[in-house]
């Protein structure tokens, strides 16, 4: 959690509107914490992809781009904590948010929120820690226009995509509540699949943020639908650390039991069609503009989140197995977009089956979706301590 107060900068909705070609998005940016860890919130009106330009490792100034949203004019602001002072402007069909740090920190995390407990759009949050001392700031970049990286350093960064433990920070867990809105999914005799799920997604965030060690992040809070590959997204963009999907099969009455499934081999070969989309590891800011290096990192990312997908599937069946009952072969492989995440380790949890009395019957009863709440929970404790304590040998 990052202590103090929040300064905020805003923009009035009339301004925006007098943006010249550009399409407002930026609301205002809040600062909050202190000289340890810093974190910035940019409010937004639409869902964005932020783009890492500079870590501040050279020139102590971290730049972020945001395509295709704007602001009018520039924004800026004086700093907290280890920033000294910050601007948005408007660069190369987007916003690009300039950092000029204090002290020496690093990028801690990045990650959107999407509209939820009460706060009605979007929230980009940004999470700065100090490394080490003061900086002089004759060695900082003036805060304009920021300069693309060299293709050397464009490369190291996307070196680190290959996703490194960070055993001090809190873990971001996106749930995914399937179906909602016009889709309700499997049809039971007394509750639709979207009702289960999302009692099930709101349940166990409430169960992991008890613990004060998650950010917990719901594709969804509401009986509203969004779209496969914009539930990978949110994931994505979240940089989370884990992702679960949760749903209830359909099948004849006298089939019941739960599974998990993860990304099959055929599955993977739809992620570069999914990533081209928004171009997620091949953007030349990333690889240097070799998409040679892209496709490198793009498979060593994915295999190794394939087989830490399938660690945290096995734990998930060992410990559902006590509280709920299972399919013969309860841990299964699917060509599913949900689980298209290279970087991303993601199970898909049949919860049961809802046209199976006893299965609806417990998915729709409070008591019985605690208890397996519990037990979902309990996999992701034991998982990320595992992780913990390889990182610590």
């Amino acid at each position: 959690m990052i202590a103090g107060g929040l300064i905020v900068v805003g923009l009035g909705a009339g301004a925006f509107a007098q943006a010249s070609g550009m399409a407002a998005g930026i609301l205002k940016v809040r600062l909050g914490g202190d000289a340890a860890e810093t974190r910035l919130v940019i409010d937004l009106d639409r869902s964005v992809s932020g783009k890492l330009i500079s870590d501040g490792a050279v020139d102590n100034t971290v730049v972020v781009a945001f395509p295709k949203v704007g602001v009018s004019g520039d924004l800026k602001g004086a700093g907290q904590g280890v920033v000294r002072r910050w601007t948005v402007d408007n660069q190369g069909g987007g916003a690009r948010l300039n950092i000029e740090l204090a002290r020496k920190a690093q990028v801690a995390r990045r990650f959107l929120l999407p509209p939820g407990d009460g706060v009605d759009h979007y929230r980009y949050v940004i999470d700065l820690r100090a490394t080490g001392g003061a900086v002089d700031p004759r060695v900082t970049r003036a805060l304009g226009p920021a300069q693309s990286l060299p293709q050397d350093q464009g490369a190291r960064r996307a070196a680190t995509l290959i996703r490194a433990d960070r055993p001090s920070a809190r873990k971001v867990i996106v749930i995914d509540a399937g179906h909602g809105g016009h889709d309700p999914g499997a049809i039971g005799a007394n509750v639709h699949e979207k009702v289960v799920t999302l009692a099930a997604a709101k349940a166990l965030k409430a169960r992991l943020e008890k613990t004060g060690r998650y950010t917990v992040i719901l594709t969804r809070d509401s009986d509203r639908y969004v779209t496969l590959e914009g539930r990978v997204q949110i994931a994505r963009r979240a940089d989370a650390d884990l992702f679960i999907s949760l749903h209830a099969d359909a099948g004849p009455e006298s089939t019941s039991g739960a599974s998990v499934y993860t990304l099959s081999e055929k599955g993977e070969g739809r992620v570069g069609k999914v990533l081209a989309k928004d171009d997620w590891l091949m953007n030349a800011s990333l690889t240097g503009g070799d998409r040679g290096v892209g496709q490198i990192l793009l498979d060593l990312s994915q295999r190794a989140t394939k087989n830490r997908s399938a660690v945290f599937a096995e734990m998930l069946v060992s410990e559902i197995s006590d509280v709920t009952p299972m399919l013969r072969r309860s841990h299964r492989d699917g060509n599913l977009i949900v689980l298209l995440a290279p970087d991303v380790p993601a199970v898909l949890l049949e919860m049961g089956f809802i046209t199976s009395p006893s299965d609806e019957a417990r998915l729709n009863t409070a008591a019985s979706r605690a208890r397996l709440v519990n037990s979902i929970g309990d996999a992701i404790d034991r998982w990320f301590s595992r992780d913990m304590k390889i990182a610590s040998r």
